[in-house]
């Protein structure tokens, strides 16, 4: 199936906002990816829909030889600008996670943070993850589960969403483990971690303006919404996150799937 119209929306709605600041809630996955993968001096990584490239710049100082690949230009601007300003050696690049660039065996690690798992192809994923690590390689996927704290989330913000693109799979299927075994058992040896990230926040009300300004499905979506529609919509949003309170504070449980591979 063509999903270029829709791969074209989305990399606009990822780079609707200043995804950092969301790229800064998820700090604590960034830190077990590299533990995990361990990328060493003069490895070539893979960083795959690096959004604004917090994994591939912890590896490049490192020493690692990177490239971070997203679909959104815009998320790939900021990513070069923190690279300059920080002054790591990084090659960041728009691509596509269904349609890789790069030859075959082109890398030691691969890893993606809670990116390519968005793309709508899970296949053509699976198949290029394949195809551009080397025998031996290591890969790391952190990837939301369905029946976590961000699939919560998505749910709850299905009614002001609009409808799901025919022939596109959850992209939350890629936190379970059978279906990751699906897609990756025959090319890799896998392993699984699952883990808990944990967002503290002062209310649903800065829950919900931190999200509706910079993530770029909640913003898309409100701001696609007359007023009325995006008023429930914030009310909606800020209820659910205050029944998830733990004293003076939310804290939304974010469930994840660590998928762990060697390539055969």
């Amino acid at each position: 199936m063509d999903f270029s119209e829709l791969k074209a929306r989305q990399s606009v709605m990822w780079g609707n906002g200043p995804y950092d600041r969301i790229t800064n809630t998820v700090r604590d996955i960034h830190a077990v990816v590299l533990e995990r993968t361990d990328p060493r001096e003069g490895e070539k990584v893979l960083d795959a829909a690096t959004g604004t490239g917090a994994v591939a710049l912890l590896a490049a100082e490192r020493g690692a030889d990177v490239v971070g690949m997203d679909l959104a230009p815009a998320l790939i601007d900021t990513a070069r600008q923190l690279a300059a300003e920080k002054n790591v050696p990084v090659r960041f690049e728009v691509g596509d996670a269904e349609a890789m660039s790069y030859e075959d065996a082109s890398f030691d690690v691969v890893t993606s943070t809670c990116g390519v798992m968005f793309a709508p192809d899970h296949e053509a994923v699976a198949r290029e993850l394949a195809r551009v690590t080397r025998p031996g390689g290591r890969m790391a996927l952190a990837c939301w589960t369905p029946e976590g704290g961000l699939g919560q989330m998505f749910r709850m913000m299905g009614p002001f969403l609009p409808a799901p693109a025919p022939g596109v799979g959850s992209p939350f299927d890629w936190g379970r483990e059978e279906h990751v075994r699906e897609l990756l058992d025959d090319t890799f040896e896998l392993e699984f971690e699952e883990h808990d990230s944990v967002l503290r926040i002062d209310s649903g009300e800065a829950y919900w303006e931190l999200f509706s300004t910079s993530y770029g499905p909640t913003k898309t979506a409100a701001e696609a919404l007359d007023s009325d529609r995006r008023e429930e919509f914030h009310r909606t949003w800020v209820e659910f996150f205050e029944e998830q309170r733990e004293g003076d504070e939310v804290a939304h449980h974010r469930e994840w799937l660590l998928t762990l591979g060697t390539r055969r």
